[in-house]
């Protein structure tokens, strides 16, 4: 009788056990399903998630209406495929993408910047054969043939040397930098190498603007003189691996991450001389969208071998040449003034062609930069 009593105690309680197993199970599943309902929406629908968008900008496209949702689609693809389009970002972009900013705990950590381009968009050849005369003389012809009248300041006017780099900068009162210059607005980034010419620097500091010289040659990682800033950086189409460099002592960046260092969104004039690295710093510009913060660019280019890390044969490098320089038109800079250095000899990819100087001073004003504090203001 003791044996069966236990039997049907031992019985009752896996049965009990069973039944609480099972209830409990019900409550974590009602619990999972309240939670999922009250969760925010998903980040996507469908489609991946954009990896060059930050949380709130992913957030926001679910509150738009479809239509809206499939024009911000089409546009950022295009930033992922040259072909379709020019890829330039914009800020205003990002702000019509984003309708419901970001908490303050969690500020983008580039909010004027969208996604990357992986390309640049390369231009048809000059002519069938792909020979480089045609696409010499298609480049020479590109590269000496301004685009726009400017009233320009040239430092030569004050310069002590008669080999001096002969930069320019507009001063044209229906783009920016006259007035900016008057409201002591104007900033300008002057990246050299050791004993470059500074008069333009100077001339500009002078007149108003706040002048940043960024020489990696420089013995102090700061140093203020007279009216300009001097720091121990230079321009890079790439920055250092911060587990080899830390990331304080790289003296190498990508101007995307300088400006974001220096906590400035804005260039009035940038101005470079990078002895042959312009080609591939030029093409991290176009494809960062960085050089939709530049007023003014002025450039040294040199023209008697490829450039670092410019590979192809000769036609396909004059090409990617082109290339580039279209990119900055497509983006809205519109070339200005042209100088060839009467000291350097006549080369062209190592070779005498067609009385080409192996160096040219270019400058180029953006026809549709405004500054973004003039930006926010008109929003406004």
């Amino acid at each position: 009788m003791d044996m069966r009593g236990e039997k049907v105690n031992v019985g009752l309680l896996l049965r009990l056990a069973a039944l609480l197993i099972a209830v409990c199970w019900c409550l974590h599943v009602v619990y999972l399903e309240t939670s999922w309902q009250s969760s925010p929406p998903p980040l996507t629908l469908g489609r991946p998630t954009q990896p060059g968008l930050n949380w709130g900008q992913q957030t926001g496209m679910k509150h738009g209406s479809a239509e809206m949702q499939e024009k911000n689609s089409e546009s950022r693809t295009s930033f992922h495929h040259p072909v379709r389009s020019d890829g330039r970002i914009r800020k205003k972009h990002v702000e019509k993408e984003n309708p419901h900013p970001l908490p303050a705990c969690c500020p983008p950590l580039h909010p004027h910047r969208k996604a990357l381009r992986w390309h640049i968009n390369l231009q048809p050849w000059a002519s069938e054969t792909h020979s480089l005369e045609d696409e010499a003389k298609r480049f020479l012809d590109y590269i000496t043939t301004p685009q726009v009248t400017c009233a320009s300041l040239v430092d030569n006017e004050a310069a002590t040397e008669p080999s001096s780099g002969h930069w320019a900068v507009c001063l044209d009162p229906k783009f920016s930098l006259t007035h900016r210059m008057k409201s002591k607005r104007c900033r300008v980034y002057s990246f050299g190498l050791g004993m470059d010419d500074r008069s333009m620097d100077h001339i500009l500091a002078r007149s108003g603007c706040e002048v940043h010289c960024f020489d990696p040659s420089l013995e102090q990682p700061h140093l203020q003189k007279a009216e300009m800033w001097f720091h121990r950086i230079s321009v890079d189409w790439r920055d250092p691996s911060l587990a080899l460099i830390p990331k304080r002592q790289a003296n190498h960046k990508k101007l995307a991450t300088i400006l974001d260092d220096f906590g400035h969104r804005d260039v009035d004039v940038l101005k470079a001389d990078m002895e042959s690295a312009e080609w591939k710093i030029l093409e991290n510009l176009v494809l960062e969208g960085v050089l939709d913060s530049v007023g003014q660019l002025l450039l040294e280019l040199h023209l008697h071998w490829a450039g670092f890390e410019v590979a192809g044969d000769d036609p396909s490098v004059v090409r990617y040449w082109f290339s580039l320089l279209k990119e900055l038109e497509r983006a809205g800079f519109r070339l200005f003034y042209v100088h060839s250095n009467p000291n350097k000899p006549h080369l062209f990819l190592h070779k005498d062609m067609m009385n080409a100087s192996s160096a040219y001073t270019l400058s180029w004003v953006n026809t549709r930069w405004k500054p973004s504090w003039a930006a926010e203001k008109q929003k406004k």
